[in-house]
């Protein structure tokens, strides 16, 4: 998929690769969108796992979201599936940004849910709408996850993922 993109990809190519038989591969796998989907999901949620182990030693929870999140950021950002996508496949996106939430952004806003409810647990997490609170952190993290290149090339990474910090830490403090 790295190779051809996404959506050129075929199923006799895919199980060439990972080289199992096309009919094992379609056992389990209608059609190249459901690879697509659980390859997207297992890959993005294993960084997003992966992020917030990096922020776990943070001695708050809303400090450990805040870091989490821009670990997420970085290495979502840096992820070669994540670069085919936007690079050569951005249409396969909109339909989680335009239509509805995928797999991946499901795991994001629990590992973000689980953040808030530690960080109300410590006080340094304002109460709000739980669910409205994740899905706004989702939201925020997902704008910067899409747009980091792009808005980057006028301005520096590290001075950009600076401000995303202070915005989430800003917004979350109680």
């Amino acid at each position: 998929m790295l190779a051809v993109g996404l959506r050129r990809a075929t199923l006799a190519e895919i199980a060439r690769t990972a080289k199992v038989s096309r009919m094992t591969l379609y056992r389990r796998f209608p059609d190249v969108s459901s690879v697509l989907s659980a390859l997207m999901t297992r890959e993005f949620s294993a960084l997003l796992h992966r992020a917030s182990t990096e922020g776990a030693n943070a001695p708050t929870a809303r400090q450990r979201l805040v870091r989490s999140a821009v670990a997420a950021v970085r290495l979502l950002n840096g992820d070669d599936l994540m670069r085919t996508i936007i690079d050569v496949d951005t249409e396969l996106l909109m339909p989680y940004i335009v239509e509805r939430l995928g797999g991946t952004q499901r795991v994001g806003e629990e590992v973000i849910r689980t953040h808030l409810e530690a960080g109300r647990a410590d006080g340094s997490i304002r109460e709000s709408d739980l669910a409205a609170q994740a899905r706004a952190v989702l939201l925020v993290v997902q704008s910067f996850v899409l747009s980091l290149r792009a808005a980057t090339r006028d301005v520096e990474p590290k001075a950009l993922l600076a401000e995303m910090a202070h915005h989430l830490d800003a917004a979350l403090r109680p």
